[in-house]
C-alpha cells in the first residue's frame, strides 16, 4: 500500500505471496483475480470454439437469485463481429444516434467515486499520450469502444426485465465469473458499458425479443502485447475501505 491508501496488483500479489508454478488452488484464484485488466488492444485471432465452449458451460454455475439464470448471452465470431463492429462504428459517428440505453446510465459520479473514475481515465490517457486538454484525443479513445478495440469476439449480455435489479445483479455475478475463467485461460477481455448506449439497435441487430434487457458487452481475444493501452493497471482501495468488521 502507498501513502494514499491504494493498493497496486504487484504490492497485493507480494502480500499475499501469490504465484509460482507450484501454486495452489486458492492462490491460483488469487493469482487470476488480481491479473484480471481491461484489454483495450486485441490481436485478431479467434479464440477456439471448443475452448469457449468450455468456458460458458462453468460459468454457467455461477450463483444466482432462485436459479433463476437470469443472463441470456449472445456470441459473435468471425463475420458477425466485423458486421457488428461496422454497424456500432457508423451508430458513434452519426451525432444524430442518441443515446437509448435499457438500464440507466449512473446519474453522476461524486466525491470518491468521482476521484477514482479521474484517476482511473488520467491514467489511460497517458498510456496512449492523450494530454488532459486533448478532447479530440480523448473522442478518438472513446470511440475504440465501438470498434470493439480490435477484438475478434463479442458478447452481449442480456437479463429479463422482469427480474428487475436482482436480475442484472445476478447476470454481474456471471460476468465476473466469465471474465475470471476467461482470464485462467489466457483469453483478456474487456467489460463494456459503453454499447448499451445504443440498447433499441442492439436488439434489432440480433433479434433479440423486447423483454430482454441489454445490459453490457464483453469484447474479447488475446491481448496485443506490444499496445502502450495494454501496460497501464488500475490500483484499488485497500479492502479497510470498503468492508467493516462487527466484532459485538
Amino acid at each position: 500500500m502507498d501513502d494514499t491508501g491504494k493498493v497496486t496488483r504487484d504490492q497485493l500479489a507480494a502480500r499475499l505471496r501469490v504465484g509460482g508454478a507450484q501454486a495452489g488452488d486458492g492462490e491460483a484464484v488469487s493469482r487470476t483475480l488480481i491479473e484480471r485488466y481491461s484489454c483495450r488492444a486485441f490481436r485478431p485471432d479467434p479464440v477456439p470454439r471448443e475452448e469457449l465452449d468450455e468456458i460458458f458451460a462453468v460459468a454457467q454455475f455461477s450463483a444466482n437469485w432462485c436459479n433463476a439464470q437470469a443472463w441470456q448471452v449472445i456470441v459473435t465470431e468471425a463475420q458477425a463481429t466485423e458486421r457488428f463492429r461496422q454497424a456500432m462504428e457508423a451508430l458513434a459517428d452519426n451525432p444524430a444516434s442518441g443515446s437509448q440505453p435499457d438500464i440507466p446510465f449512473p446519474v453522476s459520479y461524486e466525491g470518491v467515486f468521482r476521484q477514482r473514475r479521474l484517476e482511473a481515465g488520467i491514467a489511460l490517457y497517458q498510456s496512449v499520450g492523450i494530454a488532459r486538454a486533448d478532447k479530440q484525443g480523448a473522442a478518438r479513445q472513446m470511440r475504440e469502444n465501438y470498434r470493439l478495440f480490435g477484438a475478434p469476439h463479442v458478447a452481449i449480455i442480456t437479463t429479463e426485465a422482469d427480474l428487475g435489479t436482482y436480475g442484472a445483479v445476478d447476470c454481474g455475478i456471471y460476468l465476473g465469473n466469465l471474465m475470471a475463467l476467461m482470464q485462467a485461460h489466457g483469453i483478456a477481455t474487456i467489460a463494456q458499458g459503453a454499447l448499451p448506449r445504443f440498447s433499441p439497435f442492439i436488439r434489432e441487430f440480433f433479434a433479440i425479443p423486447e423483454p430482454r434487457k441489454v445490459l453490457c458487452g464483453l469484447s474479447f481475444g488475446y491481448a496485443d502485447e506490444t499496445a502502450p493501452v495494454n501496460r497501464f493497471r488500475t490500483t484499488r482501495e485497500s479492502a479497510g475501505a470498503a468492508v467493516r468488521w462487527v466484532t459485538d
